[in-house]
């Protein structure tokens, strides 16, 4: 049986050097995977992969309504949504 905490758990070893989660490659050479909040794991992006173009106005100018859907799913994202979810998720600095 598990045993439940109401306090969150930190993720460190106590090492001064930092932590990592995933590295390049793992020992067979392939290249390892993560994943957040129940997705399917995935390898690190190397190259872009967008190529849709934004979904307001037709020139590259990206305006406070200007969403992107990353070309995967159907959910598209402003600019200011994806910095929300990035600090929310603690990925970049509030």
């Amino acid at each position: 049986m598990a045993t439940t905490s109401a306090a969150p758990r930190q993720l460190s070893d106590g090492n001064t050097q930092g932590t990592v989660l995933g590295g390049t490659t793992n020992a067979a050479g392939a290249a390892e995977k993560i994943a957040f909040f129940g997705q399917t794991p995935a390898v690190q992006p190397v190259a872009a992969v967008n190529v849709h173009t934004v979904a307001a106005g037709a020139t590259t100018t990206i305006f406070v309504n200007t969403t992107f859907d990353g070309s995967i799913g159907s959910t598209a994202y402003t600019l200011g949504d994806i910095v929300a979810a990035l600090k929310t998720l603690g990925l970049i600095a509030s």
